[in-house]
């Protein structure tokens, strides 16, 4: 096993105050003489409010991104975060509902929501950047510690971690994606009996990606190569509602025939938001939204997928270019924007079924995809 990489104090404190939100707890995001004691929005419950209120004696304000604030008719002051002022009739179940779009079909009067006077700045931004993070729905509470008091002097008082507004906006773009190759090791696989897993760790510690060589790749060519997100659903169980693990297995198959490939296996379900979210996301399709809409309604974008993991994956390994098997041209320039040379797109799609031909429709006419 190579441990040759270092920890970053950087990446723990993240990891750390994001693992603190998801247990329900509080977090204090420090920028410039800012210090936002933060919340998340989904997890919060009336006692948690009120203690935001003791320990900041400031009213607490919901934060939400954008495409969840355009949602429930509340027009942000500036840049994606709207700021709203959490009125004492709103507990914790009318907080949970404005996160949580399950039941807007069914509460349509929700609001009027008044905006805070209050602007919106970079630690704001982080809180909800946080929750993300955390695999949480993206939305915040959050409250100003008092400006006269030292603030980590405070946190340590108050047994509350403290993080950098930048550290946690920088997150997934500098040395948390760093990865280091851990082992590898021949597992044959239906369709692709001479196969190899390489597996992938990140220096923040977070969840692996994995490489399946298929044959013996040649590394003075480009390789034949798919970018495949995980999809716990349809590569496990065999789901009817998207076409991924027609196309995993798919792929495998192929690349065996041609004689030689790469399925680089990404640790981004739910194009990034994660399984809950994910199954958050179906929720709302059997309300009638398309899978994009879905995703915006919860707040995030259509799609949260980074491409620098797959691009790291191709260069430790040693390859440069590749031959795409794909139907989506996001992916080819997401990889070309990470450094690697995409010679060719090689088309890659499978007939849809009655569960999937809508969402498969969906891809076409509103992500672009080539189907």
């Amino acid at each position: 096993m190579d441990n040759n990489y270092v920890i970053n104090q950087k990446l723990v404190s993240v990891e750390r105050a994001a693992s603190d939100l998801r247990r329900g707890g509080f977090v204090v995001i420090i920028q410039s003489n800012q210090a936002l004691l933060v919340a998340s929005a989904e997890l919060i419950l009336d006692q948690s409010l009120e203690k935001i209120k003791d320990l900041t004696n400031d009213a607490p304000l919901l934060g939400l991104t954008y495409n969840r604030a355009n949602i429930l008719k509340i027009s942000p002051r500036s840049g994606d975060v709207a700021l709203v002022k959490i009125k004492e009739h709103m507990d914790s179940a009318v907080i949970n509902a404005m996160a949580d779009p399950a039941d807007d079909l069914m509460n349509v009067m929700q609001g009027p929501f008044q905006v805070a006077d209050e602007r919106p700045t970079n630690a704001h931004s982080a809180a909800i950047k946080l929750c993300k993070i955390a695999k949480l729905l993206p939305a915040a509470i959050v409250a100003n510690l008092p400006e006269n008091i030292n603030i980590k002097n405070w946190c340590q008082d108050h047994n509350i971690l403290w993080v950098s507004a930048n550290d946690v906006l920088e997150h997934t773009h500098n040395d948390a994606m760093a990865l280091n190759i851990i082992t590898s090791a021949k597992v044959p696989l239906e369709g692709a009996e001479q196969a190899t897993m390489v597996a992938f760790r990140p220096n923040d510690g977070g969840t692996e990606h994995f490489a399946i060589l298929i044959g013996d790749p040649a590394r003075n060519e480009p390789v034949l190569t798919r970018i495949h997100s995980e999809c716990f659903t349809g590569d496990l169980l065999g789901s009817l509602k998207c076409d991924c693990g027609d196309q995993m297995r798919g792929a495998i198959k192929y690349m065996s025939k041609q004689g030689a490939g790469i399925l680089l296996y990404l640790a981004q379900e739910g194009r990034g938001i994660g399984l809950i979210n994910k199954l958050r996301a179906y929720h709302l399709q059997d309300q009638g939204f398309d899978t994009v809409d879905a995703n915006e309604r919860l707040g995030f974008l259509a799609d949260e997928r980074i491409f620098e993991p797959a691009s790291q994956m191709l260069k430790l390994m040693g390859y440069e270019q590749v031959k795409l098997l794909t139907n989506n041209p996001d992916k080819v320039l997401g990889l070309e924007n990470c450094g690697i040379i995409v010679n060719q797109r090689v088309a890659h799609h499978f007939p849809s079924n009655n569960h999937n031909e809508f969402y498969l429709k969906t891809k076409k006419k509103r992500s672009g995809h080539l189907l």
